[in-house]
């Protein structure tokens, strides 16, 4: 007799450390992992991460679809879902990990280490002479679920931060500021700046050769959101006059990056492999879990995602 199941699929997650985290959770669910999913009629769940396409079109029971990220931008405007409940993950392992990756990319550059990485390189003492962190103006943008976290720390560490999000945030220590004007203020008036955006239709592409132009010549950059709201081909440009002096980039157009791709050449571009923020199952499994038992009961699943919004 077959059971409610939930079909897993992730390149890069452990469906072993899944299984085992949500089975402690849900004892009477059926953990699939594709391309073993037994009769398709029994999915009723999917946990996923950049499934290919075509995937979900086998499950004609799919009721809820769990994505195994912050973002579920690639979930959407797909052309074998049917009208289907959608969720991201909250995690606080996730959350975590996403603001140490934005401390450390924020102090690589505050504490100038790109001078000494090079400096190094030539064998060469060079000596700059380090600046109080209030002296130093962060702006992220995009304060949600990972963004304002980071933004806290940023300014609990003593940064001077400004957030823009697409509305008034109220975080100790952080100035907020919405609209396009205001994000035209953040980007001219702060020397580092962090891309937390999500990629939503109207934020598709929007930091573009007009933003770098906005910023102070010599800015920072750094993206640990989506690749695609930025433009790219303006950064690279950006890049290379110096209007922007470095830039940290974790997330791309495409991934993997080509090896043929502009970045890969440019010296003042440290490049991750989109590790900035990663799940981890013994934590997000009680959310994951905590979804499916909603469902069971005709409520709405956790951090319930809005199609028309993307987010």
């Amino acid at each position: 007799m077959s059971r409610e199941a939930l079909v897993f699929y992730s390149p890069v997650d452990s469906s072993a450390a899944w299984r085992e985290a949500l089975t402690a959770e849900l004892p009477d669910l059926d953990f699939r992992v594709d391309p073993e999913v037994g009769d398709p009629a029994d999915i009723r769940y999917a946990l996923v991460w950049l499934p290919p396409r075509g995937f979900f079109a086998r499950f004609p029971n799919l009721q809820l679809v769990t994505n195994l990220g912050a973002g579920v931008d690639a979930l959407l405007g797909r052309d074998d879902l049917v009208p289907v409940r959608f969720s991201r993950l909250n995690d606080p392992g996730m959350t975590a990990m996403m603001t140490s990756y934005v401390v450390f990319a924020v102090t690589r550059y505050a504490r100038d280490i790109p001078v000494f990485e090079r400096a190094k390189r030539r064998g060469v003492w060079d000596y700059v002479h380090p600046r109080p962190l209030a002296d130093i103006k962060v702006a992220v943008l995009g304060l949600g679920e990972l963004g304002a976290p980071a933004a806290r720390a940023l300014a609990g560490m003593g940064y001077t931060v400004t957030g823009w999000s697409r509305s008034p945030k109220d975080i100790p220590g952080v100035a907020s500021e919405t609209g396009r004007e205001g994000l035209e203020r953040v980007l001219a008036d702060n020397e580092i700046i962090v891309s937390l955006l999500p990629l939503t239709p109207d934020l598709r592409g929007i930091l573009g050769a007009r933003e770098f132009a906005r910023m102070p010549k010599g800015a920072k950059f750094i993206n640990a959101s989506r690749g695609a709201v930025v433009d790219e081909a303006a950064l690279i440009g950006a890049l290379r006059s110096g209007q922007v002096a470095e830039a940290t980039l974790d997330v791309f157009e495409t991934e993997p990056l080509p090896p043929d791709h502009p970045f890969w050449t440019l010296d003042n571009v440290l490049i991750t492999p989109h590790l900035a923020s990663i799940t981890v199952p013994k934590l997000a499994a009680r959310d994951v879990a905590q979804s499916i038992r909603r469902m069971r009961q005709g409520l709405a699943p956790l951090h319930e995602v809005d199609p028309a919004r993307g987010y």
